[in-house]
């Protein structure tokens, strides 16, 4: 099983809105297989709380517009690490440190990644994979 072809528009969609606020880092995974509550992760870091929460806001508006409503939302208190929940997907928009402190990318690097549009490769951070 692969994640759904709606999932992966979802996922373009939230990571396009989290390129416009200069998101780095974006990297996105099909965990259709090893989890059964969703399709696909994407993972975006921004520099700084104030940055965290405005991609935050840009995902959810950009993915509001094509009619994708959160389940639900946790950690935007902290401005940190934010997870968005919209069943198919599952965006996390962690600060910097919190991404290469956690690394996800290394807990599912066995699952296949959602090649991304190419416009929203931005900058590169300083994620260790």
């Amino acid at each position: 099983m692969t994640a759904t072809e709606h999932a992966v528009e979802l996922v373009h969609a939230a990571a396009r809105a989290a390129a416009d606020k200069l998101a780095t880092d974006l990297l996105a995974f099909d965990v259709s297989e090893q989890l059964a509550i969703t399709d696909a992760f994407l993972l975006v870091s921004g520099a700084n709380d104030r940055q965290v929460k405005a991609i935050v806001d840009e995902v959810e508006d950009k993915l509001r517009e094509i009619g994708a409503k959160p389940i639900r939302r946790e950690g935007e208190r902290d401005g940190r690490w934010v997870l968005i929940d919209y069943g198919e997907i599952v965006v996390h928009v962690q600060h910097s440190e919190e991404r290469q402190f956690y690394a996800l990318e290394r807990l599912w690097r066995d699952c296949p990644t959602i090649q991304l549009p190419a416009e929203v490769h931005g900058p590169p951070g300083s994620v260790v994979e």
